[in-house]
């Protein structure tokens, strides 16, 4: 429940939340560990906060600077268990050479990379662990494409907890070096995340580790949604008209959305203006065919590898939310070719003096695409 809001000490302030089925919306006890819904096919569970109009955001936002300056926003009982490395609050930078370029009035870029372990996978893992840590869990395990496993791996040492990481053998070998350094259990599959899923399955059945894998549990998402807080209150709570996001699992896409949501429902914001444009790499694309209609669901998508590791995401648990975000702000998804990939990897370094990821560089392949065919305008706010 939410306590009385009017002239009280902001630290007496909790907001009551349940656990719920995305799909089906069956109840899950909030105090057990919990994974995805059993009762309606195996859909993600998703926190649920009773949110109102009455919750003013000058009592409820902290001063400190990481992701947990939202802290009362996020499902953590006791902030004892809270297992934090100082992620998020990372900077938005003017992309003004590259929007000149564009003929863009406003590019902006949330700049990730200022995490702990180097990307935005920080958010969820220290949200996801800090609730296992709260639960009793012994150890963790997760299938990654690279960035995941090396979070996974910092935020259980951390904890004290153990961890074990699934990646394709195929994935840069920093990011295995960064698993082990970490005390990482590492095991190599051949194939792509979906087939170090099947082999996180089989792990599971001998090791009774919790599977914090993309959208298999509540609260990874939890972490990533902090994303949407910090962009409205860094642009003084005036949201973008386009965000382009790096869609491979997703939850940065829907955890993006779910908080400009859970704002509006407080009264923080009034609209949601903002079009949701997921990008994936042509060599594994499955949200783009579903989105286009090319095929019915990603079930039975095969994907290849590509040097955006992230996206290499052939069969996303979440599809379906990914699709309820696309549809309800008005976005699309659209795949890049490895060419451009790289190509946009360069310019970004010679126009703004950043090394982006290959996962980020889509973005402008994709943001340039869009303007040519006139489904972004110059004079509207873009992020990415």
């Amino acid at each position: 429940m939410i306590t009385e809001l009017l002239n009280i000490d902001a630290s007496a302030i909790t907001i009551d939340y349940e656990l719920n089925c995305n799909a089906c919306r069956h109840p899950y006890n909030k105090y057990q560990l919990n994974s995805y819904c059993v009762q309606c096919g195996k859909s993600p569970i998703e926190v649920q906060f009773q949110l109102s109009p009455l919750i003013p955001k000058e009592v409820m936002i902290q001063g400190e600077r990481s992701m947990w300056r939202y802290a009362k926003l996020l499902p953590l009982l006791h902030q004892s268990n809270r297992v934090s490395l100082g992620e998020g609050w990372t900077p938005i930078l003017n992309m003004d050479r590259t929007a000149d370029r564009l003929g863009l009035d406003n590019l902006l870029i949330k700049d990730e990379s200022f995490n702990p372990t180097g990307s935005f996978k920080a958010r969820g893992l220290s949200m996801a662990v800090s609730k296992a840590k709260e639960l009793d869990v012994e150890g963790c395990i997760v299938p990654t494409a690279g960035n995941a496993g090396g979070a996974l791996s910092a935020y259980c040492a951390k904890a004290g907890m153990k961890s074990i990481v699934v990646m394709p053998r195929h994935t840069p070998e920093a990011f295995k070096k960064e698993c082990k350094a970490f005390g990482a259990e590492l095991v190599l599959v051949d194939g792509l995340i979906n087939d170090c899923a099947k082999v996180v399955a089989e792990i599971k059945k001998e090791r009774d580790y919790f599977d914090i894998s993309t959208m298999k549990e509540p609260y990874r998402l939890e972490g990533k949604k902090t994303l949407g807080y910090e962009i409205a209150e860094q642009l003084n709570w005036e949201l973008p008209d386009v965000i382009l996001y790096p869609a491979g699992g997703g939850t940065g896409l829907i955890g993006i959305w779910k908080a400009f949501k859970e704002m509006q429902k407080m009264g923080w914001v009034k609209q949601i203006p903002t079009k949701m444009i997921a990008v994936q790499a042509e060599n594994c694309r499955p949200l783009v065919d579903t989105f286009t209609g090319l095929q019915a669901n990603c079930g039975t998508y095969k994907g290849s590898p590509t040097i955006a590791n992230g996206l290499a995401v052939p069969q996303p648990f979440a599809e379906k939310m990914m699709l309820a975000v696309l549809e309800e702000s008005k976005g699309l998804a659209l795949a890049i070719s490895e060419a451009e990939i790289s190509m946009c990897v360069r310019e970004i370094a010679a126009t703004e003096g950043m090394l982006v990821a290959p996962e980020g560089a889509a973005l402008l392949a994709a943001l340039k695409r869009l303007l040519k065919n006139g489904q972004i305008i110059p004079q509207q706010r873009c992020f990415y």
